[in-house]
C-alpha cells in the first residue's frame, strides 16, 4: 500500500509540474514534451514548492528547454519563454539561473524569449492585410536574442567583422562592470546564440587602458 501511495504522489507531482511547460500549437495540437523539457519543468516546479519563490514562480511557464554542448566538458541549458512571461522571468532570473545550474550540476542555463519571425513580404504574401512589424523581422528578433542572452549585463557595443575566408562575424562588447561575473560564460553564449541564429559571434569586454 505504502509504495502504491509513493507511486500516485510521484504520478501527481509530474503532472503537476508539467503545467510548469506549455508548448506552441502544431496543426492545432500542442507539440510533445520530452524527456529533457520534463526534468527543467520539475527543476522549476521543485524551486516554486521547495523555496520561497513560490510567489514568484506559480504564474510562470517555459515552453521548451534544450541541451547543447559548448565544449568537450561542458553543456549549456537554453529555456524558452513565452514573450509576455519575459519580464515577469527578468524579475527573479539571476537566481532562478543560480538554482537551476546547481540542480543541473553546474550547466550554465540561458533564458531566452520564444519570438516568431514573419518573413519579408513578396509575391506569395503580398496580400497580407497589416505590415510585418519590426520586432518580427529577422534582424530585430536575432537583437532581441542576443540582449535576452546576456540579460542582465548590458551591450555597449556591436561591430560586424569580415573573416578572411568573406564569412561574418558579429562582436558583441558587454559592460565591464560585469565582467567577474558572467566571463566565464562568453563561450556558452556563442554556442547559444549560433544554435538559435545560425551565426557567429564573439563575446568581450572593453580593453582597459593602463594606467
Amino acid at each position: 500500500t505504502s509504495s502504491l501511495t509513493l507511486s500516485c504522489i510521484a504520478v501527481d507531482k509530474m503532472f503537476t509540474a508539467r503545467k510548469k511547460i506549455v508548448k506552441e500549437l502544431v496543426g492545432g495540437k500542442e507539440a510533445p514534451v520530452d524527456a529533457f523539457e520534463d526534468s527543467v519543468a520539475q527543476a522549476i516546479f521543485d524551486l516554486q514548492v521547495q523555496t520561497d519563490m513560490k510567489a514568484d514562480l506559480q504564474d510562470l511557464f517555459i515552453t521548451g528547454a534544450k541541451e547543447v554542448e559548448v565544449s568537450n566538458s561542458r553543456k549549456a541549458i537554453i529555456i524558452h519563454v513565452p514573450f509576455r512571461l519575459l519580464k515577469s522571468f527578468h524579475r527573479i532570473q539571476q537566481r532562478l539561473i543560480r538554482e537551476l545550474e546547481k540542480k543541473f550540476s553546474g550547466k550554465h542555463v540561458c533564458i531566452v524569449a520564444q519570438r516568431r519571425i514573419l518573413p519579408r513580404e513578396g509575391r506569395s504574401n503580398r496580400l497580407q492585410k497589416q505590415k510585418r512589424p519590426f520586432s518580427r523581422t529577422l534582424a530585430s528578433v536575432h537583437d532581441s536574442t542576443l540582449d535576452d542572452l546576456v540579460y542582465p549585463t548590458e551591450i555597449v557595443g556591436k561591430r560586424t567583422r569580415m573573416r578572411v575566408d568573406g564569412s561574418k562575424v558579429l562582436k558583441v562588447v558587454l559592460d565591464p562592470k560585469d565582467q567577474q561575473n558572467v566571463e566565464h560564460k562568453t563561450d556558452t553564449f556563442t554556442t547559444v546564440y549560433k544554435k538559435l541564429t545560425g551565426r557567429d559571434a564573439v563575446f568581450e569586454f572593453p580593453v582597459q587602458a593602463a594606467e
